[in-house]
């Protein structure tokens, strides 16, 4: 390799560390303020089981460190959540470069998009389906039960649930991106609906705990976010001309 060709590389290499650098930094300095806090987020996460726990039912610790750990890691991945934005302008502070304007003003949307959806995935999952899957797995307890659920256990099944709607409510950005790049059209799309309605339940029994409550709970929203998601995808959908503007594009880039 040149020494021409190595310089960018190299500088490159340099602005992704810094980058990434900055982002560590960002998560670092929320945890930091935030790990005074760690117990109350703590308890804030755990209330809609607390509420409708029965009378004798407590969340309990069968590890001896588990009442120091399991908030600290709790307040880990909130400074994570509670940074995307941050981090998220990072990465695209150092892909814009590269992309031409229509890429620019296809992806900001999608990027800062993408991030909002995923809080609502877990404003969801924490209003809506955790009292109703509590609710159902206390009431169906036999009476001869004492329900008492570990420390560590519930932080990491709210975690998995947290993560699976989160990803679940991507679905929008992954149909457009479909349409966008051509891999699919929204006529196609549409006609594919009966397997797609098959296919999100399958992945809400992959996702989350094996009771039909939260597969369903699941299940639906990722069909209704398919359908926003084809919606907006009709709107969106490049022309012909805009298709062979960007190929002539890449073109001319591929030679420069």
């Amino acid at each position: 390799m040149s020494a021409n060709h190595s310089q960018p590389l190299i500088g490159h290499l340099v602005e992704l560390r810094n980058r990434l650098l900055r982002s560590v930094v960002a998560i670092l300095v929320a945890f930091l303020c935030l790990v005074y806090f760690s117990s109350d987020i703590y308890s804030f996460v755990a209330q809609p089981l607390l509420d409708v726990l029965p009378e004798g039912g407590a969340i309990i610790a069968t590890d001896v460190a588990a009442p120091f750990f399991t908030p600290i890691k709790l307040t880990i991945v909130v400074a994570i959540f509670a940074t995307v934005p941050y981090w998220l302008s990072q990465v695209w502070a150092f892909i814009a470069p590269g992309l031409y304007n229509n890429e620019r003003r296809m992806l900001v949307p999608l990027i800062f998009g993408s991030a909002l959806l995923f809080y609502l995935g877990a404003f969801f999952a924490y209003y809506v389906v955790f009292p109703l899957a509590f609710a159902f797995f206390t009431s169906v307890a036999p009476d001869i039960v004492s329900i008492a659920t570990d420390i560590s256990s519930y932080l990491n099944f709210v975690l998995k649930l947290f993560f699976a709607f989160g990803l679940a409510f991507q679905i929008p950005i992954a149909t457009l991106l479909l349409c966008w790049t051509g891999v699919s059209t929204p006529k196609s799309l549409a006609s594919k609906r009966s397997h797609v309605i098959v296919g999100v339940f399958i992945v809400g029994m992959l996702l989350t705990p094996p009771d039909i409550i939260s597969q369903t709970l699941l299940a639906l929203p990722m069909w209704i976010l398919f359908e926003a998601g084809l919606a907006i995808a009709r709107f969106y959908e490049p022309n012909d001309s805009e298709s062979i503007c960007s190929t002539q594009l890449a073109i001319d880039k591929t030679h420069h």
